[in-house]
């Protein structure tokens, strides 16, 4: 399969996140795509066996890291796709709230740190070096749950609003990046429910058959990807190309 063959080449690629589940699938299928260079940014830079696939250090919750690690991609061909594939749904110390009775600012501030402004600081290092002509693509990965208009069950406070936020960001960096890249693609990704740590003490009542491969939900992340035009930029989509409402 020729993925994000609608991006000129010579190019290169990011993945930030590329240590997770989904980051890593997406990385080991770019790397068998037509690029000059996968830049695999991770909080461990773990190393890969493929020449193609570069390891380099971020960390979302530190913008001087950040801004490192952008200055790191400045050189080779055009970079025509960054991909931010992190999040946090729950940790050793945090556990999704289930009642307003759980709320914690420490917490709360937790989530918004991975889940919207570390993404966000990233867009602000990245966008730059998109090129000014040719498609070229800025995708992070959000959640159905981040959603309003779709919030049906309630809880998972922290999560669903610091998604929410990731959203608006977005869609904000969209009109913005507009004016000055009109050919760029900016968008917010919903992966499915992926069989990832993340999703794993979650994965009880899921339907058959809706639980996805890292593998099989990068692929069609990618296929997304790979039909989008500017005229798509802002918008939020899902692992099957459904528009999710914000």
């Amino acid at each position: 399969m020729n993925l994000l063959a609608s991006l000129e080449h010579p190019s290169r690629a990011a993945v930030i996140g590329a240590s997770g589940g989904i980051g890593g699938a997406v990385t080991q299928l770019l790397a068998n795509a037509d690029f000059e260079a996968v830049h695999a940014l991770s909080r461990r830079g773990l190393g890969s066996e493929d020449p193609g696939v570069r390891a380099d250090i971020i960390d979302i919750e530190n913008e001087p890291s950040i801004a490192a690690a952008a200055e790191g991609l400045r050189d080779g061909a055009p970079l025509r796709l960054v991909l931010v594939a992190t999040g946090l749904l729950h940790a050793a110390d945090y556990q999704p709230e289930k009642t307003y009775r759980s709320l914690d600012p420490e917490l709360l501030a937790k989530s918004f740190r991975v889940n919207a402004i570390g993404p966000a600081l990233v867009a602000k290092h990245m966008l730059p070096l998109l090129p000014k002509g040719g498609k070229s693509i800025f995708a992070v990965m959000s959640a159905r749950v981040g959603s309003i208009e779709d919030n049906r069950l309630g809880g998972w406070y922290g999560y669903r609003a610091s998604k929410a936020a990731l959203n608006q960001l977005m869609r904000t960096l969209a009109v913005e990046l507009r004016r000055q890249k009109p050919d760029a693609i900016c968008v917010a990704l919903h992966p499915g429910t992926v069989d990832t740590a993340l999703s794993q003490p979650f994965q009880s009542g899921v339907e058959s058959g809706k639980l996805f491969t890292p593998a099989y939900a990068a692929e069609r992340l990618l296929n997304v990807l790979n039909g989008l035009s500017p005229a798509d930029s802002g918008g939020f989509f899902a692992w099957d190309g459904q528009h999710i409402p914000f």
